[in-house]
Order: C-alpha cells, then structure tokens, then sequence
C-alpha cells in the first residue's frame, strides 16, 4: 500500500514537472519559427532588389518601366558592353582593385602587428595607445572631410591613389586592431614561450608562429576590410576630384553613370554597372564564408 501511494505521488511530481517542459518547448518552438520567419523575411529584402538590379541590367528601358518585375524577354548583353566601355566600369574596377589591394595589405600588416604588440606585451602607456586606436572607430568619417582634404593636400597627394591609401588605411586601422587585438589574446602563450626559449626572436615568432596561428581571424577582418573599402564613396569623392576622371574608383564611377541615366535614359547601362560592382564582392564573400565564420567564432571557443 505503501508503495502503491510512493508510485501515485512520484507520477504526480513527474506529470507536474512534465507541464512546465512542454510548455517550454512550444516556447522555444514558437521563437525558432518566428526567427526563421523573420530571417526569411530579411533573406527577401536583401536578394530581391539586388537580383531585381541583376535582371534589369538585360531589359530595355521599355521593359523597365513597364514590366519591372517579369523577367526579360530576350536577354541583352549590350548594356554590359556600354558600362563596360563608354562609361569605363572596366577602368574604374582595375583602379578600385589595385587601391582596395594595396591598403588592405597595408592595413594587416600594420593592423596586426600593432594589436600583436598591444595584447601581448606589457609596457607603459599600452593601453592609452589601445584606447586610442579604438576612439577611431566612434569618429564618423564625414566630419573629417574638410580637415582631410588639406592634409592630404599638403603632402601633395590629392588626386593620386597613394593618397586614398594612406587614407584607407587610417581610416580601417581602429577595427582592426580592435578586432585583431582580442583574437590574439585567445592563442597561448605557451607556444610563444617555447620558441622564445628556442632561440627564436620577437619578428620570427610573430610572422612563423602567431601569424599562422591566428589565420581565421586575419582572413575575417581581411574580407571585412575589402567589403569596407571596395564600397566607400565619400573619400575618393573628396580625394579623386573631376580633373583625374582616369583615376576614379568604381563608387564614383556608378554615381556618374546614376547621374547621367537620367539624361541618357540609359537605365540598363546603369544596372549593369551596379552588377559590375556588386558581384566581386559576392564572389568573395561565397568564397571565404566559412572563414569569416570560424573567425569570429573561434575566439569565443578557445
């Protein structure tokens, strides 16, 4: 009888405790719906108007502005040929290819040099030169721009692509050491230590030992660099004026052909230029994806 009652108030307590989980599993269920929803949603917002532009760099200005979001009836190339050439994208992508590649290089060699020293390093002033750094990322770069042309001005590098380097760099280097700065604190210092002790000295044991070590991270931040500075606008505006049109970047030179589409009527032509821009940067993103990912998740597992 006895147990017969210990087995009654045992299957209560468990159907009671039983309720609770139930319920919030339907909870967690119903959030994971509502997030999938929501990221779906997002998915929609972001694909949609850049396969809309895709689409319309193959239609007539006709099909445009009539039929915006069927599919074109036949499939004319000519409008890449136009962006390509008439209104020099091709030019324009070679100078944005050789500035974005020099300062981002620029960028993590100095980057991760800089954040190597001031996370693993003790030395007077470490963190008033970290802090520093760091105060970069909360100035807005349009309230530089004035102070920024004279600079540039004064050193004689308006109007060249040095001049938009050294600014690129500048202006990525606070995230980067940021970012750089905390992915290195992650990586033990008993590797450093051992070849320390085996003779190694503080450049080799950073360019043989941490560098490779640290490669998700830097892969992260260099796509993150690239993507920053591929699709800056402002500064080559202010840096690049209409005198050295040859020397313009591929921002600019979409924003001139946006400028004359609407004189031109030459919306196919405009599209295709915003294809032009927009699929190195896909391209790169698909292919580096999964080190961007393990990059900033890596340190959160280590």
């Amino acid at each position: 009888m006895a147990m017969e009652t210990a087995y009654k108030q045992a299957s209560r307590s468990g159907a009671s405790h039983g309720r609770p989980r139930r319920k919030r599993g339907n909870q967690m269920g119903a959030f994971g719906a509502l997030s999938h929803l929501a990221l779906l949603v997002w998915a929609i917002l972001i694909i949609g108007p850049i396969l809309w532009t895709f689409l319309g760099s193959f239609k007539t200005n006709t099909e445009i502005f009539g039929d915006p979001i069927t599919l074109p009836a036949t499939y004319h190339w000519d409008a890449w040929g136009r962006a390509f050439q008439k209104a020099h994208i091709g030019q324009y992508m070679l100078n944005t290819i050789f500035v974005v590649a020099c300062s981002t290089a620029l960028t993590m060699l100095l980057g991760s040099m800089a954040a190597y020293v001031l996370s693993r390093y003790t030395f007077f002033g470490n963190r008033a030169i970290y802090f520093l750094f760091v105060s970069g990322m909360t100035f807005p770069v349009f309230l530089a721009l004035v102070p920024l042309f004279f600079v540039v001005r004064n050193l004689g590098l308006i109007d060249t692509h040095l001049g938009v380097i050294l600014v690129y760099v500048a202006y990525s280097l606070p995230f980067t050491v940021f970012f750089l700065s905390a992915f290195f604190k992650t990586l033990p210092t008993s590797v450093a230590e051992a070849a320390m002790m085996d003779g190694c000295s503080h450049t080799r044991t950073f360019f043989q030992i941490m560098v490779p070590m640290a490669k998700p991270g830097l892969i992260s931040i260099t796509i993150f660099n690239i993507l920053g500075q591929w699709n800056q606008y402002l500064l080559p505006i202010v840096l690049l004026s209409g005198n050295v049109e040859d020397k313009w970047l591929i921002t600019q030179g979409v924003a001139n052909i946006s400028t004359n589409a609407g004189y031109e009527a030459d919306w196919p032509g405009l599209f295709a230029a915003l294809s032009m821009a927009i699929i190195p940067v896909m391209i790169i993103y698909i292919i580096f994806q999964r080190q961007i990912q393990s990059g900033l998740t890596s340190g959160a597992v280590k």
